[in-house]
């Protein structure tokens, strides 16, 4: 609620001022303001009730300030705005958004209706209140003060809100010259103003188109239920339109199931009574055809809910009967309980339409989840696909398939059951595909590859197997496709697992702790940034010491005993000199 009012006080200024032109005349873009006030305070998200809070408020500020107070806390006394007062755009948006409160409160009520009939005479009363407000402000904007182009906005507004009050009163043809009114004003409108303006206005008339087509069908124009199961399949005309659709397909189906009364399925006619099984029935073929042809995947989504909501009603119908019959075999004797009963049967055959459709509706779903996740990421805040959410899918498929195996009447079939096996192999595969890649995610090469192994082997044995049912497992997913990717994702996962080995390590530079240069480790492959910086660390400087042998030191222990030969020949005799020389020998004076 703090959120709507400080949205209240960004836009409100500017929508209150929009559409004042420069010669004086009064101007307000009532269609632009409506769309944006109701986009942006609750009917994003189909929440009427905001969206009225909001008109409130914006009502009460409007009256504070332009001074036009009812009264005050002790009395009410009523003010009707009058042309004489057109001074100011904003008493024509006063109008305009007492026209929108009263509407949102009828589309509130609409929504409680469902389940509280009785509140239906209060939406009628307050559709009215809100067309009588729309009269008024288109009998202001007659005034010469306003501009023409508020006056055609006005005549439509008026138009689109008497053609609702008409369509809930089933008047077709006052609704359908009223819707046409107002398309016909929008239209001439978007072809005089800008791209911008126009586009608004394209967009009511497409909100308009499937009302007018409705009121044809309804006054007698045949040819208006192709057009509307047409626009069925676009997604066109929702809301209050939609269930209306939804309700005249039902009907149409109601007067032509009078002429179904059995239906056969795997060699078997069964007898159809149930009203309910017979609509159903009759619409299944339309259905498919129309899931088929959707436009998009939403609109896809959104006709396989209706089938299966469908077929689970018909369904719980049927299992009442079960239960009266049950009872009514309990009294009678000879009943042949080894049999399974018509009745069983056609339960057994609405499960497995019920079954089916959950199968190709995952399927659809798991396709458009593969295609997102190979698209890469745009923006890394916001959570894309997963292989996780597709492995959530198969599994659902897979669970669908064993509860197929499993109905009643068919446990003798053992064509069917094959088929179902068979088709149980195909979902396996693609399962066992995605457990892979979310390994491949968290680096676990080796479990991926297991995996990817038993991928293959699936594969082959769906190939092996499902030569005889060509024409019964058309719609299943081709296996060869599969094969080829596993085989491209497994080469790319060993040269991961390769570059992701001990041996190999891609370290940051602000992660390498040791300093062991590059010609100590030459024999294995390291990825270091610092190699090619400014300070390569390639070898040790200074090297360490190493221990060397030392020089050899030699003793001669020999030479103690060696004997010499005698050199007394050699050496020369001198004479003896006598006590003088033998003094001076002494004392050194003779040398």
């Amino acid at each position: 609620m703090a959120a709507d009012k400080q949205n209240e006080a960004k836009v409100s200024p500017a929508d209150e001022n929009k559409g004042n032109l420069p010669d004086g005349g009064l101007g307000l873009e009532i269609l632009q303001i409506i769309k944006e006030s109701q986009q942006q305070h609750g009917l994003r998200h189909g929440d009427y009730q905001r969206y009225r809070g909001y008109c409130s408020r914006r009502l009460r500020r409007l009256r504070k300030t332009l001074g036009f107070k009812m009264g005050n806390r002790h009395k009410f006394v009523g003010k009707k705005i009058t042309v004489e007062m057109l001074s100011d755009n904003r008493y024509l948006l006063l109008v305009l958004m007492e026209a929108e409160r009263a509407w949102s409160y009828a589309m509130q009520l609409k929504q409680e209706a469902n389940t509280e009939p009785r509140k239906r005479f209060h939406l009628l009363a307050r559709l009215r209140k809100a067309a009588k407000h729309s009269e008024k402000l288109e009998k202001l904007c007659e005034s010469p003060r306003v501009d023409a182009k508020t006056k055609l906005e006005a005549q439509a507004y008026t138009a689109y809100l008497t053609g609702m009050v008409e369509f809930e009163l089933q008047e077709w043809k006052q609704a359908m010259e009223a819707f046409n009114k107002c398309k016909t004003i929008y239209e001439k409108l978007a072809s005089a103003f800008t791209e911008d303006l126009a586009v608004l206005y394209r967009q009511r008339v497409d909100e308009i188109s499937p009302n007018i087509r409705y009121c044809a069908y309804n006054i007698g124009d045949q040819n208006a239920i192709n057009d509307l199961m047409q626009m069925r399949l676009t997604g066109g005309g929702g809301g209050m339109m939609a269930e209306k659709l939804e309700a005249l397909i039902t009907q149409a189906r109601t007067k032509q199931a009078a002429t179904m009364s059995e239906v056969e399925w795997r060699g078997r006619t069964v007898p159809v009574k149930i009203d309910k099984a017979r609509v159903f029935l009759l619409g299944l073929a339309d259905n498919e055809a129309a899931i088929a042809q959707a436009a998009n995947e939403e609109t896809k989504e959104h006709l396989y809910e209706t089938l299966l909501a469908e077929c689970r009603d018909t369904i719980q119908a049927v299992k009442e009967e079960l239960k009266t019959e049950a009872k009514q075999r309990e009294r009678s004797s000879d009943a042949d309980s080894g049999k399974v009963s018509n009745l069983q049967y056609l339960h057994s055959y609405l499960t497995y339409i019920k079954l089916c459709t959950l199968v190709k509706r995952n399927e659809s779903m798991a396709h458009t989840l593969q295609a997102k996740l190979k698209e890469p990421e745009v923006d890394e805040n916001k959570r894309g696909p997963r292989p996780q959410d597709l492995i959530r899918l198969y599994d659902i498929i897979l669970q669908s398939l064993a509860e197929l195996s499993t109905l009643q009447g068919l446990e003798d079939d053992h064509t069917f059951q094959k088929e179902v096996s068979l088709k149980t192999l195909v979902y396996k595969a693609y399962r066992c595909f995605f457990i892979a890649q979310s390994y491949v995610l968290v680096k676990k090469w080796s479990e991926a590859l297991v995996l990817y192994e038993r991928v293959l082997k699936y594969a082959k044995e769906v190939q092996s197997k499902a030569k005889s049912f060509n024409n019964s497992l058309k719609d299943l997913p081709d296996v060869q496709e599969l094969i080829a990717e596993v085989s491209a994702e497994k080469y790319s996962l060993q040269a991961a697992a390769i570059l992701d080995t001990d041996e190999i390590v891609e370290v940051p530079q602000q992660q390498v702790k040791d300093n062991t240069p590059l010609c100590d480790h030459l024999e294995n492959f390291r990825l270091d940034p610092t190699l090619v910086g400014k300070q390569p660390n390639l070898v040790q400087f200074p090297p360490d010491f190493q221990p060397i042998p030392c020089k050899p030191l030699f003793f001669d222990l020999a030479l103690n005993h060696v004997a010499f030969p005698p050199l007394d020949d050699k050496v020369e005799q001198k004479g003896k000199g006598g006590l003088t020389g033998y003094i001076k020998g002494i004392f050194g004076f003779g040398s």
